[in-house]
């Protein structure tokens, strides 16, 4: 579904040329939940722009298939001016697909997931972890297969971010959609991940790869007696 193949890439500017990603390899298969990790500032996020086709890579190949991507950021970005419903039909717009077939579509899937009370409301009058619920549900609204993750639940506090990772992990599953996620947040990256690939300081690239294997719901995996040795594991790897 989505393959890194030798993927380097560099900034330019005018004080010289900075090298944010070298020689990255690693795969997405179809249906899995990948997370990378990696220390502050080794280029998570470039990751996601080179994945979207926001950037090119200086050197190497991104296989993408044929499935269209959503992204979601660190913040929910809804806009407060517009209702919950109106949000969620904003990517329809963006591609011109605002159809009345695609809006029944959006709704009903807001609807399944637990927001059909508050789709008429503004997203100040939800918490923290509804608003985020909404921005998946956005996401989702345009059908692309792959979601690009980047750090969604930083901006929630402990517990809300708890409750939300379950909530999001369950969706994304439940709807059948691969998914990458980029995190400083070893507990996260274990808890939500099919596997987590562990980056390199900058230039980053691919330090080690593991499958999480046991318990099937980010709670359970919290809760299982390998989480402890498998936290162990990526902190040694990412050298804290």
């Amino acid at each position: 579904m989505l393959e890194f193949k030798q993927i380097s890439y560099s900034y330019h500017t005018k004080k010289g040329e900075t090298a944010a990603v070298s020689d990255l390899n690693f795969k997405v298969g179809k249906g899995q939940f990948v997370s990378v990790i990696g220390p502050s500032g080794c280029g998570k996020s470039t990751i996601l722009s080179l994945a979207a086709g926001l950037l090119s890579p200086s050197s190497g190949e991104i296989i993408t298939g044929s499935g269209e991507f959503g992204y979601m950021l660190q913040k929910d970005a809804l806009f407060e001016w517009r209702s919950v419903e109106q949000n969620i039909f904003l990517p329809l717009e963006i591609k011109r697909v605002n159809t009345a077939e695609m809006r029944a579509k959006a709704v009903a899937l807001a609807e399944k997931y637990g927001l059909k009370d508050f789709l008429k409301k503004s997203p100040s009058q939800l918490s923290g972890g509804m608003r985020q619920r909404v921005a998946l549900i956005r996401t989702l609204a345009a059908q692309p297969e792959i979601l690009l993750l980047d750090e969604p639940f930083s901006a929630l506090d402990y517990q809300t971010r708890l409750e939300v990772c379950d909530d999001v992990q369950s969706i994304i599953k439940s709807e059948k959609k691969t998914a990458l996620l980029v995190t400083h947040d070893i507990s996260e990256a274990i808890a939500l991940s099919d596997k987590v690939v562990v980056l390199s300081s900058r230039p980053a690239h691919v330090v080690a790869e593991h499958d999480i294997t046991f318990a099937d719901t980010p709670k359970g995996r919290r809760n299982d007696s390998h989480f402890a040795a498998m936290f162990e594991i990526l902190r040694k790897e990412l050298g804290i």
